[in-house]
């Protein structure tokens, strides 16, 4: 597989993970849920993804940026996967919406499994070679730009709910307001 076709496929993995935060902060908005201590592990798990992703769209495909990925998806994959083990307990209530049928931190494991699997595959068909003679194109530019926006927005919306102190395990209201 050529260099460019494999970041061609990572700026729309940076795309789709960039839509799942966005989606994630709407909803959050929207249906007035603010997200638990885990979600948000689960945020910042996402967001080590998408610094991968990033790197890789910006100075060219690296195994250490692979790396970082698989270490965010691996983080993430270990907190969704405590908060399922927590709401499996029998009568103890979900957490948050479900979509398809699916509560928020479902599809998050979901997500990471198929973000290693997918990155090992890469790892597997790519020859990284790390030449330096790689230049960022504009599509690239503006989906790492929006994915900073969607990171800056998760970033003040966690101050505004949890402020300077820990976040409360069943957060009711923001913080600041």
């Amino acid at each position: 597989m050529s260099n460019k076709n494999i970041i061609f496929i990572n700026i729309l993995g940076l795309l789709g993970i960039t839509s799942v935060l966005l989606t994630a902060f709407i909803l959050q908005l929207i249906l007035n849920e603010l997200p638990c201590p885990l979600c948000l592990l689960q945020r910042i798990g996402f967001g080590m993804v998408m610094f991968g992703l990033m790197l890789n769209v910006r100075y060219g495909i690296k195994q250490r940026h692979y790396g970082i990925i698989l270490i965010g998806a691996v983080f993430g994959l270990l907190t969704s996967l405590h908060q399922i083990l927590l709401h499996v307990i029998p009568n103890t209530p979900a957490y948050g919406s479900a979509i398809f049928g699916f509560h928020y931190y479902t599809w998050a494991f979901i997500l990471f499994i198929t973000i290693i699997l997918s990155v090992s595959i890469l790892l597997i068909l790519n020859d990284i070679d790390g030449n330096g003679n790689y230049v960022i194109g504009k599509f690239g530019r503006y989906v790492c730009l929006g994915a900073i926006a969607v990171i800056a927005l998760n970033v003040v919306a966690t101050f505004f709910e949890c402020g300077p102190f820990q976040c409360p395990y069943d957060p009711i209201n923001y913080w600041l307001f």
